[in-house]
């Protein structure tokens, strides 16, 4: 048996965002039971059911453990995971990118939150569609489908971006959560009508850029791919992708949109929850992350805030786990990333995976609330 690689990124790695490298035991953390949730990592690559990790966590501003085990390739060689591996990030681009961006164009006066969509985007009208506003594109609670076949998406991007805008509602808005790329795709194109620049410009620009993520963005170079976590293969390119956007959608976008797209680190989306949990950090106001991180969609079966997920007493399958406390936020990403922030204990937990390198099984489902079960029970 080949024995799991496994490296401490915490004595050497740049902190942004106000975060500090600190002993578990300063921060009040008992490291012995941390070691458990590294166990349980370690046990899911040693079964082969995924191929590498890499985490950070983080309490009370100080960053206890940063730790990188199994491998970012293993097809067709092997290279091991480190501590600043790229993570294509999947889904946490809606809230690490498109989010802060519309949020901070929130902050400008730029728009009202329960504007109609239609203010922006006239084409995007009919069948009920002048009733979906900005809040509900953000709570996914706008009544669109889920998602858009890419097949029919041409790679001409005004063309395709018509196309979502054309698609009719699933259901009537503001009734329930309906989980919807689609609605974020139409927010980071609002973003770039807003601001003047492209998304994944303005997001470096007002977000990324003063938080000190320098490590995040949109489109790796050729010249970082050999740092990217591999991702799946894909038979039509008779490779396994790297450092190349996974989602079909995104890529027919030219690899940026509001949905996915976004390359990142452990540290830098550390920085980023951080940021959360220090009332915007210099990013966003106080209040504004008082609004996002609030259940917006009581009575409705989801805990929804602007962009993220918000826990409710109760809540059960959810990607945290069963003991984060109620009012924690977070979001997951489809190639095996996740981010969930626990107020009350000032907790940050970033878990970014490639699990999709070893295809699209749904291990992933059981492996993060193990995990973050493991890691909340080893506070103190």
């Amino acid at each position: 048996m080949i024995p799991i690689p496994e490296s401490d990124g915490l004595p050497v790695t740049r902190w942004s965002g106000g975060l500090r490298p600190a002993s578990p035991e300063d921060a009040g953390v008992d490291p012995l039971r941390l070691e458990q949730a590294f166990d349980v990592l370690r046990s899911e690559i040693a079964a082969g059911l995924l191929p590498g990790a890499v985490a950070v966590i983080a309490r009370r501003g100080a960053a206890v453990a940063h730790r990188a085990l199994g491998w970012r390739q293993l097809y067709p060689h092997r290279r091991p995971m480190e501590p600043d591996t790229l993570f294509d990030l999947a889904s946490l681009t809606k809230v690490a990118a498109t989010l802060p961006a519309v949020l901070t164009l929130l902050e400008q006066g730029a728009f009202r939150l329960d504007d109609p969509v239609c203010r922006f985007f006239p084409a995007f009208s009919g069948g009920g569609k002048e009733q979906v506003t900005v809040r509900h594109l953000l709570t996914h609670t706008g009544g669109l489908p889920a998602d858009f076949p890419h097949q029919a998406l041409t790679g001409d991007r005004a063309e395709d971006i018509a196309r979502i805008l054309a698609q009719p509602l699933q259901a009537e808005p503001g009734l329930q959560v309906i989980y919807s790329d689609l609605g974020f795709i139409i927010l980071g194109e609002m973003v770039a009508l807003l601001s003047g620049e492209p998304l994944d410009r303005y997001v470096r620009r007002a977000v990324h850029g003063p938080l000190g993520m320098h490590q995040t963005g949109f489109r790796p170079s050729a010249a970082l791919r050999n740092r990217c976590a591999a991702t799946e293969y894909r038979p039509h390119l008779g490779r396994w992708q790297c450092g190349e956007v996974h989602d079909e959608k995104a890529a027919a976008l030219g690899g940026v949109a509001g949905h996915a797209g976004l390359f990142g680190t452990a540290a830098d989306l550390a920085a980023y929850g951080q940021m959360w949990l220090s009332g915007g950090a210099g990013v966003l106001s106080p209040a504004t992350v008082a609004v996002a991180t609030r259940d917006q969609t009581a009575g409705l079966g989801e805990g929804r805030g602007l962009g993220w997920i918000v826990t409710r007493p109760g809540d059960t399958h959810l990607s945290c786990g069963d003991l984060f406390t109620p009012g924690s936020f977070g979001h997951t990403g489809f190639t095996g990333t996740s981010l969930w922030i626990e107020p009350a204990r000032e907790l940050v937990v970033v878990l970014l995976t490639n699990r999709v390198h070893l295809g699209r099984q749904d291990h992933i489902l059981r492996l993060r609330p193990r995990f973050h079960n493991a890691v909340a029970a080893a506070l103190r």
